[in-house]
């Protein structure tokens, strides 16, 4: 097999495909479902979801919590600056992502509504910060921080953001993006998968905002990822190890579960326990636990593209898109879903 480029991952999509809003209802979304073995697929829509899972399958789910990461402020010297927490360090310390005509020094006092921030030093592409007289950095952004939307959505978060930006089973905070493909599952989703006989395991990944940030050198091998922190509990290692030695399959939902098994089962088994991860998968990468994905249509060049057609296949994964832009699926973290059956 060739060593891939990141150009073999690039594809025109008409903008207006990109959605801009939720679904009306979570559970209305489309669903391409794609074998990544023969290469077949087909136009489903996600309620059916159940007719498509086994009794005894596990689905496992992402159970981060979005938390509202973006804050409007100004530097001393009165230049705007706009703040994209990326890690709640501490009780009163978080780094983050700038944008601002001219960065921060060290020792330099941002301003923000409600609240004002030193920057103590840079940690590579990100900014240290303390908080004055801040005793809970995550109470202090969901009173004055604003929900962190992805950079191709127009508009400006709003109350509807706010709840459709976060899966119905987020729990954990931490996250700076949604796990996406959680987005389209309700409580009668999931009652309904349960009903089926699927069983429902969680872990915690959160989500950090390198998963937008596109691979801008032609070699992947040459990008470097963001960590991203992640816990797996040993009861979801349990249910994996139930349905595997009863030959049934597991279903990640979600780009951000999958790293976190593949991850944690690096060394060929699965272990319970928490910690970082690099973990950059390219076709070419052997899956070790996860059978079955769930996942949103993603980005031209991005990490996550690449995942997908390492799962399910570069010619099936690049078919498949060409079908959904076709049949004008809509794009990204408020569009529809893909189900990929892995490739043998």
């Amino acid at each position: 097999m060739r060593a891939v480029k990141t150009s073999d991952f690039d594809y025109e999509l008409p903008s207006e495909l990109i959605a801009q809003h939720p679904a009306r209802e979570r559970g209305a979304s489309r669903l391409l479902h794609l074998d990544g073995s023969s290469g077949a697929f087909e136009d489903r829509m996600f309620r059916d979801l159940p007719e498509l899972v086994t009794p005894g399958d596990v689905l496992v789910l992402n159970d981060t919590r979005v938390i509202k990461a973006r804050l409007l402020g100004r530097k001393a010297s009165g230049g705007q600056v706009e703040a994209l927490i990326e890690r709640v360090l501490d009780r009163d310390r978080a780094l983050a992502q700038l944008r601002a005509s001219k960065s921060p020094r060290a020792g330099s006092m941002l301003e923000f509504e409600g609240a004002s921030a030193e920057v103590l030093g840079r940690r590579g592409e990100f900014f240290e910060l303390r908080f004055a007289g801040c005793d809970d950095v995550f109470a202090l952004l969901e009173r004055i921080g604003g929900t962190p939307l992805p950079p191709y959505i127009a508009h400006a978060p709003d109350a509807g953001d706010e709840e459709r930006y976060q899966t119905v089973y987020a729990k954990t905070a931490g996250a700076v993006a949604a796990p996406t493909a959680g987005l389209h599952f309700d409580d009668t989703m999931l009652a309904a998968l349960r009903a089926r006989g699927v069983a429902v395991a969680s872990l915690t990944l959160h989500v950090g905002a390198g998963t937008f940030q596109p691979v801008r050198v032609e070699n992947p091998v040459e990008h470097r990822m963001y960590a991203e922190r992640y816990s797996i509990p040993q009861a979801t290692v349990a249910a994996i190890a139930a349905a595997c030695a009863a030959g049934h399959r597991v279903l990640a939902v979600g780009t951000t579960s999958l790293r976190a098994l593949e991850s944690a089962a690096a060394d060929g088994e699965l272990r319970a326990g928490a910690g970082e991860t690099r973990l950059f998968i390219t076709p070419g990468h052997r899956f070790r636990i996860v059978d079955r994905l769930l996942t949103n249509f993603h980005l031209p060049r991005s990490t996550l593209l690449m995942l997908v057609s390492a799962f399910g296949g570069m010619d099936n994964v690049r078919r498949a898109y060409r079908h959904a832009i076709g049949q004008r699926y809509r794009f990204f973290s408020y569009g529809d879903a893909m189900l990929i059956e892995r490739r043998s």
